[in-house]
């Protein structure tokens, strides 16, 4: 959830810096149904029926990073992307690591105040001996604030990532829009 936040507020900070939001509709974007389906399938994971059985939530959750590392690799030449990718890739690997489990630390998910459901897949969660924590859920947004919650370095990578995209394409001041002009032919291939 804090991840999609912080996405939102990136969309609101373009024009705030002279870009037009207008501009990502000439972006060519190859095969975006790769990435909105693997939000879809996330989405049923996580929150329309996490009761499935965890087998084949994980398997789904692994499926939909497959579908989006393809999508990233599809449209590799669109300016800033790589840096979406290392984001999702670093949370990729913890969780293939894990079993289609994002690996969460115990301190962050004690100090954000998250509870594992018995029963329910959870994208994220304390594991014992959890592989590759390094890249996993560990830093919290304390449970007494708004949204309190647990992300990863690569979540904020994945942010910084979508902040350069939509920043370069829009034409926002904050990420030159002039080397995106120079280089929209990119996009196509």
């Amino acid at each position: 959830m804090i991840v999609l936040v912080m996405l939102l507020l990136v969309v609101v900070s373009v024009p705030l810096f002279g870009g037009r939001l207008a501009k990502l509709a000439h972006v060519r974007v190859r095969h975006s149904w790769l990435v909105l389906a693997a939000l879809a399938l996330q989405t049923v994971v996580i929150s329309v029926m996490p009761e499935m059985s965890h087998g084949v939530a994980s398997a789904i959750h692994l499926l939909s990073y497959v579908m989006a590392a393809s999508f990233f690799v599809i449209n590799r030449r669109l300016p800033g992307l790589w840096l979406v990718a290392l984001g999702g890739g670093m949370n990729m690997a913890a969780i293939f690591a894990n079993g289609g489990t994002m690996p969460a630390g115990e301190w962050a998910t004690r100090t954000a105040g998250l509870v594992a459901e018995p029963g329910q897949f959870e994208n994220s969660q304390y594991l014992e001996h959890a592989r590759l924590l390094f890249l996993g859920d560990i830093f919290p947004i304390p449970e007494s604030w708004p949204l309190s919650n647990v992300f990863s370095i690569g979540d904020v990578i994945l942010v910084i990532g979508a902040a350069v995209v939509l920043h370069t394409a829009a034409g926002s001041t904050l990420r030159g829009g002039a080397a995106f002009r120079r280089r929209r032919h990119l996009t196509a291939a």
